[in-house]
């Protein structure tokens, strides 16, 4: 079951959340959006899902970064930024 209510009534009264699997919150003087409380009995398996597709997330940036640092090919792992330095000079010294 779901349920949306004002932030006025869930301040007031916290046991409007009991019975329901989730409750959608929102400004109702607004109609802002606020947030959503999900049941005790789903909130680890949502747990799960949100870490998982943040961690997503950041591998994705941190991929982006990488291919202009040069890293992501494994190339340059143990390479210090001098070695870099050279290596990327010598490869277009000459172009």
């Amino acid at each position: 079951m779901t349920m949306k209510v004002g932030m006025r009534d869930l301040a007031r009264n916290l046991n409007i959340l009991d019975g329901y699997d989730y409750v959608d919150v929102e400004d109702k003087k607004t109609h802002e959006y606020k947030g959503l409380f999900i049941s005790p009995k789903y909130a680890d398996e949502f747990k799960i899902f949100l870490e998982d597709k943040l961690s997503k997330e950041k591998q994705k940036k941190l991929d982006r970064i990488m291919k202009f640092v040069g890293i992501a090919d494994g190339d340059a792992t143990d390479t210090t930024e001098k070695e870099m330095r050279v290596a990327h000079a010598s490869k277009y010294a000459g172009k």
